[in-house]
């Protein structure tokens, strides 16, 4: 009896889609006082906080109007971005009487601000296969 031998077949899984780059110019900068922070979330109930964010960055502010900063090997999915202008670099967003911010602050999409900050989907980009460019102006409420 003669042995038959299949050949061996290597199912290999397709490699994970490589995230993009997601670089965001920011202007309307009032000075150069501070830092500038911005996160990159997919989960709504931490947007719009940039704690605890999918990606964070902290930057310096250098000299000129706009400052880049870039989210690197970004995943597809639907993302939201936050800026904030912390300008006494003490990592939070002040704000005066408890309510009205004190410091920069913008969204991705340039989402409008009216009774309040913006929703995720307000602000909610779409991340795919290839490079994503935003811009986002700062805005100061005083």
């Amino acid at each position: 009896m003669t042995a038959l031998t299949a050949p061996l077949l290597v199912s290999a899984a397709p490699p994970p889609p490589a995230g993009v780059d997601v670089s965001v110019t920011i202007t309307n900068l009032r000075n150069q006082d501070g830092v500038v922070r911005a996160c990159m979330t997919r989960d709504q109930s931490r947007f719009p906080r940039c704690q605890d964010a999918a990606q964070g960055y902290r930057s310096v502010i250098d000299a000129g109007e706009a400052r880049v900063v870039s989210f690197h090997n970004v995943p597809p999915g639907t993302y939201a971005i936050a800026v904030l202008h912390d300008e006494n670099g003490n990592g939070r967003a002040d704000r005066t009487l408890g309510m009205m911010p004190r410091e920069g602050f913008g969204f991705s999409r340039d989402a409008p601000v009216r009774m309040g900050l913006p929703s995720f989907d307000a602000a909610a980009i779409e991340i795919g296969g290839s490079p994503v460019r935003q811009t986002i102006r700062m805005r100061y409420m005083l």
